[in-house]
């Protein structure tokens, strides 16, 4: 089996197909200065996602095969191989205030943890980050992770300050994403994250939040009211 890791080819003679292994092979065997994350080798901790002919996957979960081709994650910078520096996560998350604000005296049922309980399951693998296209035109965009941490505290009844939540979540956020999908794709919690933007806009709308896009949306169409 041959495979393509970031420009170089390899023959892999093994009968080892799971490409976390296939990577540790090559660094034993074949290029000891070969650089990859790794962690749990579980899919729980995220460490490993890669993008896999063009597709993001978590190496640990995912099954090689002849002629693929492996590289790092986009729109992010590479330290190394297939190392990317994630350091902008915290950052993004901390503009979103994708965290609680305020402790509420609300009783937590269990159906409220259950309402909550895909988005608590996001690994930060930044898998959805590295399928947005919207980084191409704008790379101030919140991420798909930030917003949909967002609507988890947002859902969430111990938070009592969902303003302050949904108030940062405007500029460069909710209403520029493009509803692509790309994210859910990529998603190895199967989060519903294009489902959990549209909610976001919905509750944007909500607390008096305006789509901006629309000031200059032009549909290009005389309806003859103009004299």
């Amino acid at each position: 089996m041959q495979v393509k890791i970031c420009e170089t080819s390899y023959n892999i003679e093994t009968k080892v197909d799971n490409l976390l292994a296939v990577l540790g092979h090559i660094k034993q065997t074949q290029n000891n200065s070969l650089a990859f994350g790794s962690g749990c080798r579980s899919g729980i901790c995220g460490s490993c996602a890669v993008v896999v002919n063009g597709v993001e996957k978590l190496a640990c979960k995912t099954t090689i095969k002849d002629n693929d081709e492996v590289t790092p994650l986009k729109n992010l910078p590479v330290i190394k191989d297939l190392v990317v520096d994630n350091s902008k996560q915290h950052k993004l998350l901390k503009i979103a205030n994708a965290q609680l604000q305020e402790l509420s005296d609300e009783k937590i049922s269990n159906a409220d943890v259950d309402k909550i309980d895909k988005e608590s399951n996001c690994i930060l693998c930044n898998s959805c980050y590295s399928s947005c296209p919207v980084y191409e035109v704008n790379d101030k965009f919140l991420s798909p992770f930030a917003l949909t941490r967002a609507y988890r505290y947002i859902e969430d009844k111990k938070e009592k300050d969902v303003k302050s939540i949904i108030d940062n979540i405007q500029d460069n956020g909710v209403f520029s994403c493009t509803l692509c999908g790309n994210c859910n794709m990529v998603c190895p919690a199967g989060i519903d994250i294009k489902g959990d933007i549209m909610k976001l806009q919905n509750k944007s709308v909500q607390f008096g939040h305006t789509n901006p896009n629309f000031a200059t949306f032009d549909t290009g169409m005389d309806f003859g009211f103009n004299p």
